[in-house]
């Protein structure tokens, strides 16, 4: 009785959106019916299902219905109410595959052998309405997501020449220039290149307040423009911008099957030969040895094919997973795949790149301080000279500090990057080297003195990161910067250790005073300092040893392997990076550390239902074999329960597209 979980993606072609649509259903409806009736196939046949078997059951119990004219009701409500198993479970039988629509086409089967066409009846037309009811279910829960491809406009308004052209989107190439008005979805992702304003960026990024846009901005398609004119450069073409990754990353997340998922699976394809065979021995054994009679027990083997159809157990954890994932996805939050879904329910331990993530990453120059007869402008200068080469945020620091201060660096050659420690170089053919105390100490250990030392400790126990400049052999000055954590940080900590998140680790390159300052600022309950990028890999390993789910928090670029070799790696701000989307089995959409609590909290819920779905559907699989066997239930009472168990947990699935995070934070 389940059908494949799958989402319709945006700019999908004519075909591939066919076969979508088709695997929705178990049966077809027939192409010379009209469309409309099509669309609404399977409550068509539920209806005449229940008409059918209302029609022959009350004509024959109150109003004197010939036996023969009330069978022919039964035969109708039979093939009404099995025809979207039956074109599923046969074709599925001749190729070898049994599973629950073959143990109830059986038991319908059976009933009629028996003569009970009316429990037949009853039996397919429950079942097929159960049917109805998950398609109706699941459909919700794709919806959700299927809506984020929906934003997407048909057309955009290209700039050609004096002209303002209609296109359709997918016409328009990089470079182009997309006019918005106030008030229209933007079609594309790209840069803006004149006029500046608000955009709702809520269905990408689960942002509640509007970003402001100016000239240089990134933006993104699906997202809404606010209140002024916006012309934007487009930098990706329609089949490769940011909302058509998520849509297809979240279609790719159904294939990733969640551990509880395949053990269903595998238990399904283990347990439906087992009641077939054990259906045959209820069957043949009691009259064999004469406990019962043929007619008794071949009625208690057609209970036991009901009572034993793992349809619940089999629907409760995939609609549970497509739920978390299309309400995650609404959130701002892309879940790529059940199995993560899972695992991060479990974390115990997080652990996180500090600059970009705990902190804001814009680092600025606090101090200049020059050394050995040098000047202040000196020191910048030199420093800028060799850090516009590279893109680090401290570079990035320097590189605006001198252009503030209208300094114009020398040309700096031969730029060499010594990982976690600084950059090596040449500028007016003399050695330069601009980075951490350590690389000062390794290139000439006599350079460092006494007054180096007391500068850097001072500056370390006031949070601050150092960055020594030499030329020559000769240290000239220290800039001194600083990095703010992320507001709300704090209390992004507290719900997590409110959760159950009992060890918070940040990881980071800078010397231990500075960590430790920033640790106390943003709250985190341990500190790994003065790690190069490899030694980040190592920390999750080590911390992997102790705790059997450990979940990494970076920004998907420079954390890639040890986001890689995390049980859970968690992107930050992956709207605007490719790599980060790639890389990450958790996605925070935006640059928003706050969407962290929510998603584990939603991850917890989801893990919660599936437990919960796979006691009710077990509970109740047991409790009608037991009672079948025994002959306590009779067969309309073992449908009813039965399909009962079925809608109970995809309704229960459900209420996580309702999920609210509700824990109060802890101090």
């Amino acid at each position: 009785m389940t059908e494949k979980l799958q989402l319709d993606l945006p700019l999908a072609g004519e075909e591939e959106a066919h076969q979508h649509e088709e695997a929705h259903d178990h049966g077809h409806a027939p192409a010379f019916l009209p469309h409309w009736m099509q669309e609404q196939w399977t409550l068509i046949l539920v209806g005449l299902a229940g008409v059918f078997l209302l029609m022959g059951w009350a004509g024959e119990r109150w109003f004197g219905l010939p036996a023969n004219v009330a069978l022919i009701f039964y035969i109708l409500a039979y093939i009404a109410g099995g025809y979207d198993i039956a074109t599923h479970a046969i074709p599925a039988l001749f190729r070898g595959r049994f599973d629950t629509d073959v143990l109830m086409l059986a038991a319908a089967a059976g009933a009629a052998m028996l003569g009970e066409w009316a429990e037949g009846a009853f039996l397919l037309f429950l079942f097929s309405l159960g049917h109805a009811g998950e398609h109706y279910a699941l459909d919700r829960a794709r919806d959700a997501v299927n809506a984020l491809g929906k934003l997407m406009p048909k057309t955009a308004r290209v700039k050609r020449g004096d002209e303002i052209v209609e296109v359709p989107v997918s016409q328009v190439r990089i470079g182009d220039i997309v006019v918005v008005r106030p008030g229209d979805r933007i079609p594309v992702d790209g840069v803006v290149a004149r006029g500046a304003g608000s955009v709702d960026q809520s269905p990408i990024t689960g942002e509640s307040v509007p970003a402001p846009k100016s000239p240089g901005d990134e933006v993104f398609a699906g997202t809404i423009n606010l209140d002024a004119a916006l012309d934007i450069r487009v930098t990706k073409l329609a089949r490769d911008n940011t909302l058509n990754r998520v849509m297809q990353m979240v279609a790719e997340a159904q294939s990733q099957q969640s551990p509880t998922q395949r053990f269903t699976q595998r238990f399904t394809a283990k347990f439906v030969p087992a009641v077939l065979i054990f259906v045959a021995l209820v069957i043949v054994a009691p009259p064999l040895v004469g406990w019962m009679p043929w007619q008794e027990s071949f009625y208690r083997g057609m209970l036991l094919l009901v009572a034993s159809s793992p349809c619940a157990l089999a629907i409760g954890t995939p609609a549970s997973v497509l739920a978390g994932i299309a309400q995650a996805a609404r959130h701002g939050v892309l879940i790529k795949g059940g199995v993560h879904l899972e695992n991060l329910g479990m974390i115990q331990v997080m652990a996180f790149d500090k600059t970009g993530t705990l902190t804001q990453g814009t680092f600025r120059i606090t101090d200049i301080i020059p050394l050995n007869g040098a000047s202040p402008d000196d020191v910048l200068t030199l420093a800028a000279a060799v850090e516009q080469q590279s893109n680090h945020p401290l570079a990035r620091a320097v590189v605006e500090a001198a252009q503030t201060k209208r300094l114009d660096p020398p040309l700096a050659e031969g730029v060499e990057n010594l990982a976690g420690r600084g950059l090596r170089s040449r500028v007016a053919d003399k050695p330069v080297l601009v980075g951490s105390p350590a690389l000062i100490r390794e290139s000439n250990g006599r350079v460092w003195n006494e007054e180096m030392e007391g500068l850097l400790n001072q500056l370390e126990a006031q949070g601050k990161t150092t960055i020594w400049v030499q030329v020559d052999g000769r240290v000239i000055g220290v800039l001194a910067l600083a990095d703010t954590p992320r507001p709300g940080v704090r209390q992004v900590m507290a719900r997590l250790r409110g959760m159950g998140v009992e060890r918070l680790v940040m990881l980071t390159g800078d010397h231990e005073r500075a960590a430790r300052t920033i640790a106390r600022e943003v709250g985190v309950t341990e500190v790994r300092a003065e790690l190069l990028p490899q030694d980040k890999l190592t920390a999750i390993q080590d911390l992997a040893e102790t705790h059997s789910s450990v979940a990494m928090v970076g920004d998907g670029v420079n954390d890639a392997p040890a986001l890689a070799t995390a049980t859970v790696g968690i992107a930050m701000g992956a709207a605007g990076t490719a790599v980060a989307l790639e890389t990450a089995d958790v996605a925070l959409m935006a640059d928003d550390l706050a969407k962290l609590p929510f998603a584990v909290g939603l991850s917890r819920a989801s893990r919660r239902i599936i437990v919960q779905n796979l006691a009710i559907a077990l509970g109740v699989i047991f409790l009608l074999i037991g009672a079948s066997v025994a002959g306590v239930v009779a067969l309309s009472g073992a449908v009813v329960l039965h399909e009962g168990s079925t809608l109970l947990v995809v309704a229960n699935a459900l209420r996580l597209l309702r999920y609210r995070e509700r824990l109060k934070a802890t101090t």
